[in-house]
């Protein structure tokens, strides 16, 4: 893991602030949704980006029944 040296403090709601220089350099908008981990003591963010439930693929996703499916397994089940 990469320190970047960059200290925010939590403020009283438990929020923190992103440093714009790691949002523009990760891709993350304002309102983008973020995935939170936990790693033993650290916690982890990542940019939430659907995935397919059966190969995990992010590419040409629909939702199906509030599942998440990519074009391909969507096309093999079709055939079956």
């Amino acid at each position: 893991m990469k320190s970047t040296g960059i200290v925010r403090k939590v403020d009283e709601l438990g929020r923190i602030v992103i440093p714009i220089e790691l949002r523009r350099t990760l891709n993350v908008a304002e309102k983008d949704a973020l995935e939170i981990y936990v790693d033993g003591e650290q916690i982890i963010l990542k940019k939430y980006e659907p995935a397919c439930i059966f190969c995990d693929d992010a590419r040409d996703i629909t939702v199906y029944k509030g599942k998440n499916i990519c074009k391909n397994c969507l096309d093999e089940l079709a055939n079956i």
